[in-house]
C-alpha cells in the first residue's frame, strides 16, 4: 500500500513539474518578444482560423442561394489584392524600407504563380458549386500532402517517416470520403457532378502545393532575404497578376454582363448578394494574409497547426451554420485527417532541430 501511495505520489509530482515547465517556457517566450509581436501574432492566429473559414462557407453559401459563376467567386477571390498592398505601401513610407528591385525574372516568376493562382481559384470554384463546404475544407486539406511531395521534388525538403505517414493518412482520409459519396451529394447535384466537384477539388489541393513549393523556390532562387514587406511583395504581385487573369476569364465568359441578373434572382435579393461577394473579398485577403503574418512571426509548424485546426473549424461550422450533411464516415475521415496534420507537424518540428 505504501509502495502504491509512492509511486502515485511521484506520478503527481512528476504531472507539476511538467505543467510548471510549459509554464515557465511559456512565459519566457512571452518575455523574449515585445508586446505588439503577440498582438499581431493573435490577429494573425485568427485571420486563419476565422477568416479562411468564413470564405470557405461564402463560396457554399453563394452557390446554394442561386448563384452559378465559378468565375465570379474565382474573380472575389483575387478581387481584394488592394488590402495587402495598403498595408505594404506604409511600410515604405515610415519604416525606412525600399521596394526589392523587380528583374525580369522575378516578374515572370509573379506572373507565372499569378496565372497558377488564378486556376487554382477557379478549381476550387467548381468544387464549392457541387460539393458541401465540410467535403470540401476535408479534401482540400490534401493539398499539406501535395506540399510536403513538390516540397521535396523542388526545393529538397526533407522528407522523414513522420511526413510519408502524414500523406499515407490524408489519402486514406480522402479515400474514405470518396467511398461514402451517397450520405452527402445534394439533390440537385448529378453523380457526374458530384464526381467532377470531389476530382477538381483534389486538383486544385495538387495545384495548391505546387504553388506554395514555388514560392519557396522563389524566396531561395531570387529574393534571398525573408522580412515582412518581402512576403507581402509577393502577396500583392502574385495577387495582382491573378486578378489580371481571372478578369480576362470573366469578360470572355461574359459573366459581368449576368450578374445583374444572377443578383435579381439571388436568394434574399441584390443586397445578400452583394454582402456574400464583398465579404468573400474580405475574408480571402484576411486569411491570406494571417497566414502571411503566421509564416513571418512564427513558423511554418505553427501555420501547419492553425491549417489542421482550420479543416474541423470549416466542416463543423459548415454543419451548423449551413446544416451540411455529416455521416459516420466523413466524422471518420475528419479524425483521420486530424492525425495525419499532427503527424506532419511532428515529422516537421523534430526535422527542423536536425542540424
Amino acid at each position: 500500500m505504501e509502495q502504491e501511495s509512492t509511486g502515485s505520489g511521484s506520478s503527481k509530482f512528476s504531472s507539476l513539474q511538467w505543467v510548471f515547465k510549459v509554464k515557465n517556457m511559456a512565459w519566457e517566450a512571452y518575455k523574449s518578444k515585445p508586446f505588439s509581436h503577440w498582438v499581431l501574432l493573435f490577429l494573425s492566429s485568427l485571420g486563419m482560423l476565422v477568416a479562411f473559414p468564413a470564405s470557405s462557407l461564402l463560396s457554399r453559401v453563394y452557390f446554394a442561394n442561386g448563384g452559378t459563376s465559378k468565375w465570379i467567386i474565382s474573380w472575389v477571390a483575387v478581387a481584394g489584392w488592394p488590402i495587402p498592398a495598403l498595408i505594404l505601401f506604409p511600410m515604405y513610407l515610415f519604416h525606412r524600407t525600399s521596394p526589392t528591385p523587380l528583374s525580369l525574372q522575378l516578374f515572370c516568376s509573379y506572373v507565372f504563380l499569378g496565372f497558377l493562382s488564378a486556376a487554382d481559384n477557379l478549381m476550387y470554384a467548381y468544387a464549392y458549386a457541387y460539393l458541401p463546404a465540410s467535403t470540401a475544407a476535408l479534401l482540400a486539406s490534401s493539398s499539406l500532402a501535395f506540399s510536403a511531395l513538390f516540397g521535396f521534388w523542388i526545393v529538397n525538403n526533407k522528407l522523414n517517416a513522420s511526413v510519408i505517414n502524414a500523406i499515407v493518412i490524408i489519402t486514406a482520409a480522402m479515400t474514405i470520403i470518396a467511398l461514402d459519396s451517397d450520405s452527402d451529394r445534394y439533390p440537385y447535384v448529378s453523380n457526374s457532378q458530384y464526381i467532377w466537384g470531389f476530382v477538381w477539388d483534389i486538383l486544385g489541393s495538387a495545384l495548391h502545393g505546387l504553388i506554395f513549393a514555388l514560392s519557396e523556390w522563389v524566396f531561395i532562387k531570387f529574393l534571398g532575404r525573408r522580412s515582412f514587406h518581402v512576403v507581402l511583395e509577393q502577396q500583392v504581385m502574385v495577387s495582382f497578376c491573378a486578378f489580371l487573369f481571372t478578369t480576362i476569364g470573366v469578360i470572355i465568359n461574359k459573366d459581368f454582363q449576368g450578374m445583374t441578373s444572377e443578383a435579381k434572382t439571388f436568394k434574399g435579393g441584390v443586397t445578400a448578394y452583394n454582402l456574400v461577394l464583398i465579404w468573400s473579398v474580405i475574408t480571402f485577403q484576411l486569411g491570406v494574409l494571417g497566414a502571411t503574418g503566421i509564416l513571418f512571426l512564427a513558423s511554418t509548424v505553427m501555420a501547419g497547426v492553425l491549417n489542421a485546426v482550420r479543416v474541423p473549424v470549416t466542416s463543423i461550422a459548415a454543419v451548423i451554420l449551413l446544416n451540411d450533411p455529416m455521416s459516420g464516415f466523413k466524422i471518420l475521415s475528419l479524425v483521420i485527417t486530424f492525425w495525419g496534420f499532427a503527424s506532419y507537424i511532428y515529422g516537421t518540428s523534430t526535422g527542423s532541430k536536425l542540424p
